[in-house]
């Protein structure tokens, strides 16, 4: 669903018609207000470009639901209400998933079939779709269960890294696990 949601806003966004989504409909200026005219006219002019954005982003986030879930979703005429009922509908299934995603990340292990660097990419990935649902570690934790999801030929390696004073990042860990492994390479 985030990832769904993300790609959704990024289209809209480069399509010019997030207008509806980012702003809220345009209230009308009261007749006593000063300049009443010249508010009158932005307020029109900004009514016709929200409603325009909002029917047209409606249509492409309906389009881009299967029909076994819209049917799901109560509808709405306003694309931001409408969102959050996307959102209610899937806070539930999204925790059953942020589940899955955490029990994979905690018991991942490497394996040495795609190289360590895939393996350490797949688990920031899992990380990152965890963070999209506010689940997210933080990236020190994270190279902790990195290097925790290392076989023991990395265990001379993990020695070193914890007895070091600073902290790698994830390209930093990527790196110098990518050395290791090619030095265990060609140590064989």
């Amino acid at each position: 669903w985030a990832k769904w949601k993300a790609d959704v806003l990024l289209n809209l966004g480069i399509l010019d018609y997030d207008y509806a989504i980012r702003e809220d409909r345009p209230e009308e200026p009261f007749s006593v207000e000063h300049d009443y005219e010249e508010k009158l006219k932005l307020y029109r002019e900004k009514t016709i470009e929200w409603e325009k954005s909002n029917r047209i982003s409606l249509m492409y986030i309906k389009s881009a639901i299967s029909n076994v879930i819209i049917g799901g979703i109560e509808d709405s005429d306003d694309v931001k209400t409408y969102l959050e009922n996307i959102d209610r509908n899937f806070r539930s299934s999204s925790k059953s998933y942020a589940s899955s995603i955490i029990k994979r990340l905690t018991s991942m292990r490497y394996n040495y079939k795609d190289g360590v660097r895939k393996h350490i990419m797949q688990m920031g990935a899992m990380n990152g779709e965890l963070k999209s649902m506010d689940m997210g570690i933080n990236d020190d934790l994270l190279v902790h269960f990195i290097l925790s999801s290392l076989p023991s030929d990395f265990e001379s390696f993990i020695i070193n890294y914890n007895n070091q004073r600073d902290k790698w990042s994830i390209e930093e860990l990527i790196s110098h696990s990518v050395e290791e492994e090619d030095r265990q390479k060609a140590d064989k």
